[in-house]
């Protein structure tokens, strides 16, 4: 069998081997078309039709030339899930036709594999040659912000029946630096740099390699007047920040519209400082929800606590380690296929996929869950709330358990799955392309309806057993153009929506229940701040991931999030050190959501747990947990300033963990350092290298008072400080000091 799929499989960063490169040739450029085989293939032919604008028609046969694969070698951890991801990456090898393509011209081809026992043809491909023409291609809104585009830099690039890109330019000042972006890993100041908007599943090294789960084609242009915008598409946008003209923010977007004249694209400008600017694009795409002030408190998870009596021992250890606790993210509590079923519990199968009630299911004392109601009324009478973990996926293997089959075949049925064509060109169920769950059903959770079938199977869970909230993990399973959606829409336009559908459809879920709207994802896009709070995403124990962290926490304040943590000193592979954990755990106490978690690592031993006790017992002692009380007490104890200033936050559009170049955009020392603004009335400075015992902080103009020791400081100027383990630099301005700050610090 040989396999050429012309758009690939979806991936953005890889070139399949049996793609064409470009998908959408444009005249004078050389495209690539790749096939795939078995190794019996003695040679491999491309028979080519080209008609031209006149209808003479050229054939020819051009050989393929052979193509050797590669393995990378990337070892990305020493788990199931880097086993997976690096086995992804392996390319395979195959055969490449090279080919020119005329201007205006049509071109068909198909491929001839000969093999000892016989030939086989493919079905014929086709696609029209293509050229960037200058039009008018984006409306701006409001009429102000033509001011700022540069004229003559719009463009489509069209094969006269379809329009597959269209590009335009911002001017830039010399001074501007250019912010936001979405959550962004590497850097606060993209001026220079080339970023594209694309949600995707990048585990772990994110600030290595630019890509993040949650972009946002939205930016602050400051330094200058003051602007920003926001294009409004849901596909895939490229920015060249400056890189190839300093006096120009170019932005390219990926389309596929039908050719007609006027504009493609729409772009929001919007003027004034960042928080005006920020303010106006929450106008546009929606204010966050405000969550309740448990939100605040600690949260803590681990993949390997999968058990009822492993849940309950853990939040015991926490009371009996006088560690406060507040949330507990459950992930392994399921069956491991429907998602839907706490495993073990005993249950007739629903065959025709119907939603299952509490009443449904016996949950056998010896097992791993024997009274999940139970478990929910003792976190919740020790003021614990519980969140369980989901994925947006229907199982779809030769170990799904029959339950998940039957929810399977019910989607299809019910019509609530994102398709694609086959070659047929009917519409077919999408199977998931990426290397997590593989092969897994998708349902457009864009779909009202179908956003009802979906929850409906896990309304029980809150109506019945009492949760509180999803950990609404996944989001980027979404690849390829080809993908359609059921209103009609395609891939290019709409998969990076995806995320925001999936999170509100469960928020929905959860406000149906008259509860709050708490979810907790990493993948996002425009619009997904309104619902439920972020985390960063899967990263290593390393004092690199912790910086990276904390800018990708910044980048998304910026871009709209107010509720945002990180898995506090990473989640993947051996457990950080002592200093490190401190560090990371003395810097979440002031980011909006303080929360630890851990993979799963087979229940080995040592344990990877990232709970302070273990830490404590494998690196660091009693001093480590003694350092951790403190910390965690201290967050107990800023709940409620927590909850008012993002009341104001939410008013105000100047995020609750705000860049320092929010206020002081004109001092360009505030684009030299890692730190936040807190709130109004708390200056946070983490400590992200090891093995300091001071702290240099950029201190604003004003007066200043020490959180720790109350000492007062004049600022405009860098200051060093001690900086104990468990004690990052903090200040507050000595106007605020007086209002009940000083006693958060020293009750």
């Amino acid at each position: 069998m040989i396999s050429h799929r012309p758009p690939g499989s979806g991936h953005a960063y890889r070139r399949d081997p049996d793609q064409r490169f470009p998908v959408h040739p444009s005249a004078g450029e050389e495209v690539h078309l790749g096939v795939t085989g078995s190794d019996d293939i003695q040679d491999l032919t491309a028979e080519i039709e080209v008609t031209r604008p006149g209808g003479q028609v050229r054939r020819l046969a051009v050989d393929a030339q052979s193509v050797t694969g590669s393995a990378p070698g990337i070892k990305l951890a020493d788990n199931h899930l880097g086993a997976s991801q690096s086995a992804s990456l392996v390319a395979s090898a195959g055969w490449e036709v090279r080919l020119t393509v005329e201007a205006r011209c049509r071109y068909r081809y198909r491929f001839v594999a000969r093999r000892p026992d016989g030939t086989e043809r493919t079905e014929w491909f086709s696609f029209k040659s293509s050229q960037w023409l200058e039009r008018n291609v984006v409306a701006l809104a409001p009429d102000g912000g033509h001011s700022q585009l540069v004229e003559g830099s719009e463009a489509c690039l069209t094969d006269g029946e379809r329009i597959w890109a269209a590009r335009f330019a911002f001017r830039l000042d010399p001074r501007e630096h250019v912010v936001g972006f979405g959550e962004r890993f590497d850097r606060l100041d993209q001026r220079g740099h080339r970023i594209d908007s694309q949600v995707w599943e990048q585990y772990l090294n994110q600030g290595q390699t630019g890509r993040t789960y949650f972009p946002v084609p939205f930016a602050h242009v400051i330094g200058g007047t003051g602007w920003g915008f926001h294009v409004q598409t849901g596909a895939r946008t490229w920015f060249d920040i400056g890189a190839t003209d300093p006096s120009q923010l170019r932005i390219e977007v990926n389309l596929d519209l039908p050719d007609r004249p006027g504009p493609v694209l729409s772009c929001a400008v919007y003027h004034g400082g960042p928080a005006k600017v920020l303010d106006a694009f929450w106008k546009d795409t929606g204010r966050p929800t405000e969550l309740p002030p448990w939100v605040f408190r600690l949260w803590a998870s681990g993949n390997e606590w999968n058990t009822q009596a492993q849940v309950l021992r853990q939040a015991e250890l926490h009371r009996s380690h006088g560690i406060p606790l507040g949330v507990m993210v459950v992930e392994a509590w399921s069956d491991e296929s429907t998602y839907t079923v706490f495993r073990d519990a005993q249950y007739e199968v629903r065959q025709d996929g119907a939603p299952q009630s509490l009443h449904d299911f016996t949950f056998p004392a010896d097992g791993a869950w024997p009274d999940p109601v139970g478990m929910v009324n003792q976190l919740h009478a020790a003021d614990v709330k519980l969140i369980l973990w989901q994925v947006p996926i229907i199982k779809v293997a030769d170990d799904s358990l029959p339950q998940t089959k039957a929810h399977a075949m019910s989607a299809m049925r019910e019509n609530i799955l994102v398709r694609v064509r086959d070659p047929d060109g009917r519409l077919v169920p999408y199977r998931n392309r990426g290397w997590w769950f593989p092969g897994g059903l998708l349902p457009d959770l864009s779909d009202p309806r179908a956003a009802r079938w979906w929850t409906d199977r896990r309304r029980y869970l809150v109506d019945e057993i009492g949760v509180d909230g999803f950990k609404t993990d996944g989001g980027e399973h979404a690849w390829g153009s080809d993908l359609v959606y059921l209103d009609g829409t395609n891939g290019t336009m709409r998969n990076n929506e995806y995320p925001r559908h999936y999170v509100a459809a469960y928020g929905d879920l959860l406000a149906s229940n008259g509860k709050a709207r708490v979810t907790f994802s990493r993948a996002g896009f425009t619009g997904s701040q309104v619902n439920g709070a972020f985390w960063a995403g899967d990263e290593r124990s390393t004092w690199e991931a912790f910086r990276w962290s904390m800018l990708a926490g910044l980048n998304a304040a910026a871009s709209g999030v107010i509720y945002w943590g990180w898995d506090i000193a990473g989640f993947s592979g051996p457990i950080p050190d002592a200093e490190l954990y401190v560090r990371a755990m003395a810097a979440s106490v002031f980011v909006p959501v303080m929360q630890y978690h851990s993979e799963y690592n087979h229940h080995r031993l040592p344990s990877r747990d990232r709970t302070p006790w273990n830490i404590a017992q494998r690196t660091g002692g009693a001093a480590l947990l003694d350092e951790v009380r403190r910390l965690v007490n201290l967050r107990e104890r800023l709940v409620p300033y927590l909850t008012k200033e993002t009341k104001a936050a939410i008013l105000s559009g100047r995020p609750l963990m705000c860049p320092l170049y929010f206020d002081h955009p004109d001092d360009r020392r505030a684009w030299t350092v890692t730190q936040w603004y807190l709130g109004r009335d708390l200056l946070v400075a983490p400590v992200l290298e090891p093995h300091r015992a001071e702290w240099e902080t950029f201190l604003p103009a004003g007066r200043w008072v020490h959180a720790w020791t109350g000492a007062r400081v004049s600022g405009g100027c860098v200051v060093t400080s001690p900086a104990p383990r468990d004690q990052i630099p903090i200040y507050v301005p000595e106007a605020s000091w007086a209002n009940g700050l000083r006693t958060l610090f020293n009750p």
